[in-house]
């Protein structure tokens, strides 16, 4: 950065270089003390600051705003006209300071913190509630802000900080981010109830190369199973649809559009048969993520834990 110097030697701001808030900001809590006291030395006995350091801060406060906020008479001052229009917007600051800083300590209040919580579509009608259900029974207080996304958002929306926690598949691999797997699911082909296969129970994934597929999006990372299943067993599948939710397909597959490789479903849906796949193992890894060197707050850490805690466990039987 760079400063330019009067012939006083004192620093002066050059506007486009400099960002005025960084200059005032911990001067304005002594501002607003001696304002309020009237009197510097009282001041300084509240703020617990040396009168001369809290002098120096109003002389240079000014210096730097370039208007006079007091007049001064020994110990005593009081705020001219230009002092008393910056005191009302400097005790709004303060109080938005102090409510966000009030904010960041219940987020992170042992017993009844906040998690921000990310997880797959197909985790949220009954393998999440199921967790949070059990983790509150001994934390009954912790709040959760809980965000259903594909995988590739969700990491995206950890590194941002704006997750502290997701549950996605498959588990990723990345130097910024940390990764436990918890649990495997597995995955069935799908078929109309009045398809040539719907008799069956049991189906090598290489006797469905001829049929139309429908398909999560690029990017989520069910698709990318299946299309590596596939490739698995020996084909690229024809992609008919494309969706961005597991019950959106299972419809398509009701409706005849076409089949597709799915987890099993929360409620069984009329209209399909869903065939176990003996060839290739048909399985998605589910795995908890979160960014590496993140330093947790409480609650975020218990919750971690108990995911831990539930390796093998994590879907419902």
């Amino acid at each position: 950065m760079v400063h330019e110097y009067s012939s006083q030697g004192r620093v002066s701001l050059n506007s486009y270089e400099e960002d005025m808030r960084l200059l005032l900001a911990p001067r304005l809590a002594y501002f607003a003390g001696v304002a309020r006291h009237e009197h510097v030395t009282r001041a300084a006995q509240e703020l617990a600051v040396p009168q001369s350091t809290l002098s120096r801060a109003m002389v240079r406060l000014e210096e730097d705003l370039g208007v006079a906020l007091f007049t001064r008479k020994g110990r005593t001052v009081s705020l001219t006209p230009a002092g008393r229009t910056f005191l009302t917007s400097v005790e709004r600051a303060l109080a938005e300071v102090e409510r966000a800083a009030e904010s960041v300590r219940a987020d992170a209040d042992p017993s009844a913190g906040k998690v921000a919580f990310g997880f797959l579509h197909t985790m949220g009608s009954e393998t999440v509630p199921e967790l949070i259900r059990r983790f509150r029974v001994d934390h009954p207080r912790v709040r959760f802000t809980l965000v259903q996304n594909y995988g590739e958002a969700m990491i995206e929306r950890l590194r941002a900080g704006e997750l502290d926690l997701c549950l996605t598949s498959p588990v990723p691999d990345a130097p910024d981010l940390v990764a436990r797997r918890l649990d495997e699911q597995r995955l069935r082909l799908v078929v109309p109830d009045d398809h040539r296969l719907a008799s069956r129970k049991r189906i090598r994934l290489a006797e469905a190369a001829d049929e139309v597929f429908v398909t999560l999006e690029p990017g989520y990372g069910l698709r990318r199973i299946t299309d590596d299943l596939c490739a698995e067993a020996g084909f690229t599948p024809r992609v008919a649809f494309e969706g961005e939710e597991a019950e959106t397909l299972r419809g398509l597959v009701a409706a005849g559009l076409g089949v597709a490789l799915l987890p099993p479903p929360a409620v069984a849906r009329p209209g399909v048969v869903e065939l176990t796949v003996t060839a290739p193992r048909a399985v998605r890894e589910i795995g908890v993520a979160w960014l590496d060197g993140h330093r947790d707050t409480a609650p975020v850490a218990a919750f971690k834990k108990f995911l831990l805690s539930r390796r093998g466990q994590l879907l419902p039987d």
